[in-house]
């Protein structure tokens, strides 16, 4: 379970990673540099979310919870944009989610 926890938060970070350097390439103007880096930053994240031993399905549906609460917390980090609570019990029920698709017992 723990190993397959950091590979959604490694997912995360260079899924998030890689789209903020895109959107900083196309939307803010910045190098064509960091576009490329957001390119493999992406290409890295479709690589690591393989390593998990669930099926492709429930593994992306899964991420998806994962993705919304690092997601806020980038914005947090490095945007400043504070989550309110409505943003907190959001994501708090999207991990929630994340834990009964991984992780609950099949029959």
């Amino acid at each position: 379970m723990i190993k397959s926890l950091l590979y959604f938060l490694w997912a995360g970070v260079f899924e998030i990673g890689g789209g903020y350097l895109m959107w900083l390439w196309l939307r803010q103007g910045k190098s064509v540099w960091l576009g490329i880096l957001g390119g493999i930053a992406l290409a890295l994240y479709g690589a690591i979310a393989t390593l998990q031993s669930a099926n492709f399905g429930r593994v992306y549906a899964a991420y998806g919870g994962v993705f919304i609460a690092m997601a806020m917390l980038w914005g947090w980090r490095i945007d400043g944009i504070t989550p309110d609570r409505y943003d907190l019990i959001g994501g708090c029920l999207a991990l929630v989610s994340v834990l009964i698709i991984m992780f609950a017992p099949r029959i």
